[in-house]
């Protein structure tokens, strides 16, 4: 026999007579939908309510009521009992079928359910026998299966709708004539099947199958009330020397519980035994919680004639028709119990077996870690730590575990914590602490790799990458940031570490364009210090994707001008980079960056050039004459080296100041207005760095004439000068002839002898009149070294043409005076004297004149047919007179039109002519005072 311990997890709820109003002596009960249902020997049915008072009661049978159900689906009563015989061959044994949902009057001073169906159990085909069990299956509403249980063996079913008399009636038979002492049903899948227990046998019918297939499971059985159902549809069977459970495959599991069983049942996962024990002569009924091995409660009870459950209680109904109630005791103060004890491992057990939350049984195996904490079972209570993760805060379990002796032990629990994704990087970083201390490369070991391929790290990347850098494991740590795809991290590792700068070019190159492309970003300056070629290949690679034709992603790539920080302190690395760019790509979206940033690197006089010239990677070398190279590296005294730096440096400068006058050429075509660069950076570079020529082009270009003059006057190259003015100040080709005038006032300003120049500079002001000879002699005055002989050739000729000009104005005064007075003469005339007009013939038609006709000032006569409507004006003198009066209105707008005659002004060579002009022709006229 199993000896197992014995709790109180139930508790007496209360205990008592059944009412008065129960008559009769109790052959049966059931219970279901809150009440419990009593039937007596003398026929009634009572119900009980939850506090076990009387609730209700009526009549069922006119004898004695022997089995009840109250059924779960609906609320229906199906009973068995006596009424009387209706003759003496017939048997007065009687099922019937109480709806108690319906009330029918039974007088007036009580009710009574309606009785909707009543069906005689014994017939001529169905043998009168003694009934022994009786069960019944709720199937698909209204249908009911009834299985009657005899004491010869023989099963009476009934099947249908009892209430409209549609039903099937069949019997099943047992092997050999045993009373049938048990019943039953269980769904397996889609098939019925019916137990079936004599006290010789076990049996099974398979109720699909037609007729029912019976199998006997066991040739031992059991007897009345000692049979029950599981909650997961198992039979049970109680026999004196054992309890038995039985599948459809035949017999389960048994336990050894010694005694005659009297009841047997089932409650919430608990078995229920009425047992009389032999040894000591009581009856005693237990609860056997059997999935933990202890008996939950243990009671002495009198002679029990009914046990049954309801209201979550276990009721016992005894013979003297007095009543105990047992109810389970919450968890809660079962525990409290079990921990009073230190019966952690049965509190475990029974909180896994009841389901209970998880939190409930992490606090339980919190309890029983800190209990065997506290005996220094220390293994053994972190496997109950364990068990917690998820519920009990870590740091309260890490805490315990700091100490240097328990280091496996906290090691252990935070591989845990890790395993389930509930770390933080705190514990990530103590992890891998615990590994370094430990030195347990192994354990590292599985523990970084061992998500390979699987997806994930289930631990902090970061952190696991800053403990393993910090202890030295750069390997670990390498191994990590590439599975996490953490590059820049990688990559840190690769070059501060460990200085491995051809791997960490390697694994930049492996990346995609885009990733690559910010960790140069990130990472350049240190890969442009030591591997300063491969380098730039990658980044050549990344910004031209050489071997695509151009343009076809251009604007999807990354652009030169976003690495150029990546060179800082490496000017002749940048300007290697962007000269192979601007080769490949000729329609960069970004040209003009580039070509300013190339600008500033040809133009500057200083890049640092002893550092780079001897770099150790050769890439700037390139740069340098060989020979210079050559001489720096000599083992000659310190200053011919300097000497030989200065003069390569000074090489340097002047072929870098060489491609920059290339790049402002190239990159200012003619048909463009404006230059693929910034032209004011490109005037400051040039102006900052004293690049003559640089600057004259782009003052050139710009048509900024008389700062290309200032530059040739402030370097006092009168050749060049002369040559400038010779080339921009020719007006026919759009130059600037105020270039010549600027020129001379530069000669008379100079205070040296420059006659010969003065002179050359005279025959163009006076070729293109561009000063008045009063102009140049008060600007060359001005200059002491300057005789009279270097203008008197050019006065002379200037007041010559004066003299000249002067004679043709006066012979064309006195020939507009001659016309004007002519032409007052003539008006005058008009005025005071007849005209005569003697023509005899049509101006228009050349025909004789005859009446009507027409006669104009102008001494043209007409016909007046010929004129038409036109009779105010000569037709042969319209014309003329329009064409002057068309001038005249021309000439009165444009003089509204200021911009027009300042320009003029500005545009001839004599101004004075302009203005005299517009006063001539009567365009300026003295201005009116706006009062008047």
């Amino acid at each position: 026999m199993y000896q197992l311990r014995k709790f109180d997890f139930f508790e007496e709820k209360y205990g008592g007579k059944i009412p008065e109003d129960v008559t009769g002596d109790i052959q049966c009960c059931s219970s279901g939908r809150g009440k419990v249902v009593i039937g007596s020997n003398d026929g009634s049915v009572s119900f009980l309510d939850r506090g076990v008072k009387f609730d209700s009661g009526f009549q069922a049978h006119s004898s004695s009521v022997l089995f009840l159900q109250h059924l779960k689906q609906r609320n229906f009563l199906v009973t068995v009992g006596e009424d009387e015989q209706i003759s003496p061959q017939q048997s007065g044994m009687c099922l019937k079928v109480f709806d108690l949902d319906k009330v029918q009057e039974e007088g007036t001073s009580s009710s009574a359910p309606e009785c909707i169906g009543i069906l005689r159990i014994f017939t001529n085909q169905f043998p009168e026998a003694k009934i022994t069990s009786f069960l019944v299956l709720e199937e698909v509403p209204p249908i009911l299966l009834i299985a009657i249980g005899l004491d010869n063996g023989c099963i009476y079913c009934v099947k249908g709708d009892i209430a409209r008399e549609r039903i099937t009636r069949f019997k099943l038979q047992v092997d050999g004539r045993s009373a049938i002492t048990g019943l039953g049903f269980r769904m397996d899948g889609q098939a019925l099947l019916l137990f079936a227990v004599t006290p010789e046998s076990v049996n099974l019918f398979s109720m699909q199958a037609q007729p029912p297939k019976l199998q006997t499971l066991d040739h031992i059985g059991g007897s009345v009330n000692t049979v029950t159902m599981s909650d997961r549809s198992e039979l049970i069977v109680g026999r004196p020397e054992a309890v038995y459970f039985y599948e459809v495959d035949g017999r389960g599991p048994c336990w050894a519980f010694e005694g005659e069983k009297k009841f047997m049942g089932w409650f919430r996962g608990y078995l229920l035994c009425v047992i009389d024990d032999s040894k000591t002569g009581n009856t005693v009924f237990n609860v056997y919680d059997l999935r933990n091995r202890l008996i939950a409660y243990s009671i002495v009870v009198d002679k029990v004639s009914n046990m049954l459950c309801e209201w979550g209680n276990i009721i016992l109904i005894k013979a003297d028709k007095s009543l105990l109630c047992i109810t389970e005791k919450d968890m809660e103060s079962k525990l409290d119990m079990l921990f009073k004890k230190n019966l952690y491992t049965v509190a475990i057990n029974l909180v896994q077996s009841q389901h209970a939350d998880a939190a409930a049984t992490a606090n339980v195996m919190r309890k029983y870690g800190d209990h065997l904490y506290g005996k220094q079972d220390f293994d053994e209570a972190m496997l109950q730590y364990i068990n917690t993760i998820g519920y009990l805060e870590p740091s309260f379990v890490i805490q315990k575990f700091l100490d240097a002796q328990r280091i496996y032990n906290l090691t252990n629990y935070l591989e845990k914590l890790h395993e389930k994704g509930l770390a933080s990087k705190d514990h990530t970083t103590l992890l891998l602490n615990c590994y370094t201390k430990l030195k347990d490369v192994e354990k590292l070991n599985t523990f970084i790799r061992k998500e390979d391929g699987i997806g994930e790290l289930k631990f902090d990347v970061e952190t696991a990458i800053r403990v393993c850098r910090a202890a030295n494991y750069h390997e670990h740590a390498m191994y990590v940031a590439k599975k996490a795809g953490k590059h820049e991290w990688y990559l840190k590792i690769l070059l501060e570490d460990l200085g491995n700068y051809d791997e960490a070019l390697q694994y930049v190159s492996s990346l995609e364009p885009s990733q690559a492309g910010v960790t140069i970003e990130q990472y350049g300056k240190i890969l442009i210090e030591h591997k300063p070629k491969e380098t730039i290949d990658i980044l050549m690679r990344l910004c031209t994707e050489q071997g695509i034709p151009n343009g076809v992603f251009l604007s999807m790539l990354p652009s030169p001008v976003d690495f150029i920080t990546v060179f800082v302190q490496h000017p002749h690395s940048l300007m290697h980079f962007l000269e192979r760019y601007a080769e490949i790509v000729q329609d960069s979206p970004a040209q003009a960056e580039i070509n300013n940033t190339l600008l500033e690197l040809y133009l500057s006089r200083d890049l640092d050039f002893p550092s780079i010239s001897l770099s150790e990677n050769g890439l700037d070398k390139d740069v340098i004459d060989h020979s210079v190279a050559a001489a720096v590296s000599k083992a000659d005294p310190e200053k011919k080296t300097n000497a030989d730096s200065k003069d390569a440096m000074e090489k340097d400068c002047t072929e870098r100041q060489q491609k920059g006058l290339e790049l402002l050429k190239m990159a200012w075509p003619s048909d463009l207005e404006q230059p693929l660069y910034d032209v004011d950076l490109a005037v400051i570079l040039c102006e900052m760095n004293s690049f003559k020529d640089g600057l004259l082009y782009l003052y050139e270009k710009m048509k900024f004439y008389k700062e290309v003059i200032a530059c040739y006057m402030q370097n006092h190259d009168h050749e060049g000068l002369i040559a400038c003015c010779k080339r921009l100040g020719d007006s026919s080709k759009g130059g600037d002839p105020s270039l010549w005038a600027d020129l001379l006032k530069y000669f008379g300003e100079i205070g040296e002898d420059c006659t010969k120049e003065v002179k050359e500079v005279l025959t163009y002001i006076e070729r293109d009149d561009i000063l008045p000879p009063i102009i140049v002699l008060q600007t060359l005055a001005k200059n002491p070294c300057l005789t009279l002989s270097v203008i008197k050739d050019y006065i002379a000729r200037k007041l010559e043409q004066e003299s000249k000009i002067i004679e043709e104005d006066r012979r064309a005064v006195e020939k507009y005076q001659e016309t004007t007075k002519n032409m007052r003469k003539e008006i005058e005339d008009l005025r005071t004297n007849a005209r005569i007009f003697q023509l005899s013939k049509c101006t228009a038609c050349t025909f004789t004149l005859d009446i009507p006709a027409v006669h104009f000032m102008c001494m043209h006569s007409f016909h007046q047919r010929c004129l038409g409507d036109n009779e105010k004006e000569c037709p042969e003198c319209a014309p003329e007179y329009r064409s002057v009066m068309e001038m005249k209105r021309s000439l009165e707008q444009n003089s509204k039109d200021q911009d027009l005659f300042f320009q003029q002004v500005k545009g001839s060579k004599d101004g004075f002519s302009v203005i005299a002009e517009y006063f001539g022709k009567g365009i300026i006229s003295k201005t009116r005072d706006a009062t008047s």
